[in-house]
């Protein structure tokens, strides 16, 4: 008969510590680290101002070069010139996933502010006479909010002629190839191996890996490459139903030593 209390505390412990366990199972867990990475470490603007300083250099540089048609940059704007944090944080704090809707809603706000040289770079190319496009996925129903962020924020070409959002392709080469028709292209920034060129699309089986290696010579020259561990085509290959399954296929892919 004293043994009953006995056993009934360790059931109830291991019951306890089961809820325990499946309540600690966050859905948004896998953003935490890179989230305050991304909003905290000043390595993060580190890298932004390191990308943007080294851009006007070589911008300067293509613009002593000549050319027959106007000159053109293009930029992507999520992670590239405007910070999305704020939206992965509200994930994060909600345990909820990415939802349309909570991108929507964000973006209507209007409220995402300027990457570390982001500004400066942008209104250097203004100056040296060279046209400033952005190219987002962002759909096009948010146009006007995102002219008005952009706006806002600072940025010169903030109109509908020079933010091309996605209409009904997700790829942007149609809207790139539309830039080119009537401007030089000297030099491509975003945070997204896509937002450079179709190329890099495919992530399974190492692709993108093999085509960034083919074509090292154009980053740091006409690709300009930024820091984004949020979210991205990246994530591709590691995408499943539910986070358990997608964690599980993440943990499989790392390179370990075996003491």
């Amino acid at each position: 008969m004293k043994q009953k209390p006995v056993y009934l505390t360790l059931l109830v412990a291991i019951l306890i510590s089961g809820c325990t366990r499946r309540e600690s199972i966050h859905p948004q867990d896998h953003l935490l680290q890179a989230t305050i990475w991304y909003q905290q470490s000043a390595e993060l603007r580190a890298l932004y101002y390191q990308a943007y300083n080294w851009a006007a250099r070589e911008l300067d540089q293509r613009i002593t070069e000549g050319s027959v048609k106007p000159l053109a940059v293009v930029l992507d704007i999520d992670e590239t010139v405007l910070d999305n944090s704020p939206q992965t944080a509200r994930q994060l704090i909600e345990g909820s996933p990415f939802s349309d809707q909570m991108w929507d809603e964000w973006c209507s706000l209007a409220e995402a502010a300027p990457l570390p040289g982001a500004l400066d770079f942008t209104r250097k190319a203004e100056i040296r006479g060279v046209e400033v496009f952005y190219i987002s996925n962002r759909g096009i129903h948010l146009l006007d909010a995102t002219i008005r962020n952009l706006r806002e924020a600072g940025f010169p070409y903030a109109d509908s002629s020079h933010v091309l959002l996605k209409t009904e392709t997700p790829g942007k080469e149609i809207r790139r190839e539309k830039v080119r028709e009537s401007h030089e292209v000297v030099m491509l920034l975003g945070d997204n191996l896509g937002d450079f060129s179709g190329i890099f699309d495919n992530r399974m089986e190492g692709n993108a890996a093999q085509q960034v290696m083919e074509r090292s010579e154009l980053f740091g020259t006409t690709f300009i490459i930024l820091p984004n561990p949020l979210y991205g085509s990246w994530e591709k290959p590691f995408r499943r139903e539910t986070p358990e399954a997608a964690s599980q296929a993440k943990k499989q892919a790392l390179r370990y030593y075996k003491p």
